[in-house]
């Protein structure tokens, strides 16, 4: 069995890390099992060489993680949404971090015009990006480019993130949740602040806040409501 065969080393891997794992810890596993209480949603690239709960200090079952190439967030992806769904509705996480890398290969590629095949069709909203802001890239060189476009990448994904009706809906239940924005290098491995941190609807611009008829109506109530203590006070 020449398939069981090359997966030989991963089994004997496992069971070395297993046995290694619970003499160091032998409550590990158990504790695990009922540990399935995350704050925190990771949003991260599928690069493989650093793990989300790793590069932020924290324990398996501490943070629940969704990974795909270049952390690209679209409003059509169901899996993506799937996972923010029942990280917010079901875990009841209170962050979203939203975590790109400098240097991605994703990134890179999508400022090439080689065509790769069909990752061409999902690089295509990181080409956007950079089209939206093409003018910011005028003077810069290619690992510049890069590392600027990693950037934009971080903070549009942020902000798909929260147009969403799953977020939207959230906060108008008011429900404790912001999304973040982080980049980190593969050469330290040291998370830097994007200084992209939303919290509420109100931060999200109009166009793309969600209200049902209910909700409309209770705006408008209040807007009225305010407009009349604003001439009583002015009187």
């Amino acid at each position: 069995m020449p398939n069981r065969a090359s997966l030989e080393a991963i089994f004997k891997n496992n069971r070395h890390w297993s046995q290694s794992v619970g003499a160091q810890d032998p409550d590990f596993f158990s504790r695990l099992e009922r540990q399935q209480t995350p704050e925190y949603l990771w949003i991260g690239c599928s690069d493989s060489r650093v793990s989300a709960n790793e590069i932020m200090g924290l324990l398996p079952g501490e943070v629940f993680v969704h990974r795909n190439v270049a952390n690209v967030v679209t409003h059509t992806d169901f899996n993506c949404l799937s996972v923010l769904q029942y990280a917010i509705d079901i875990l009841k996480v209170r962050h979203i971090i939203v975590t790109g890398h400098y240097g991605c290969g994703g990134v890179r590629a999508a400022l090439e015009n080689r065509s790769l095949g069909l990752i061409d069709n999902w690089l295509r909203h990181i080409k956007d990006i950079y089209h939206q802001f093409e003018e910011m890239f005028t003077h810069l060189g290619a690992e510049e480019s890069v590392d600027l476009l990693c950037e934009l990448n971080v903070r549009e994904q942020v902000a798909n993130v929260c147009h969403t009706t799953i977020v939207q809906d959230a906060w108008k239940r008011n429900q404790a949740l912001t999304v973040h924005g982080l980049i980190y290098r593969l050469s330290d491995g040291i998370l830097h602040d994007l200084d992209v941190n939303i919290n509420a609807m109100e931060e999200v611009p109009r166009i793309y806040q969600m209200y049902n008829d209910q909700d409309l109506r209770n705006r408008l109530r209040t807007l009225r409501t305010t407009l009349k203590q604003g001439k009583s006070t002015e009187t």
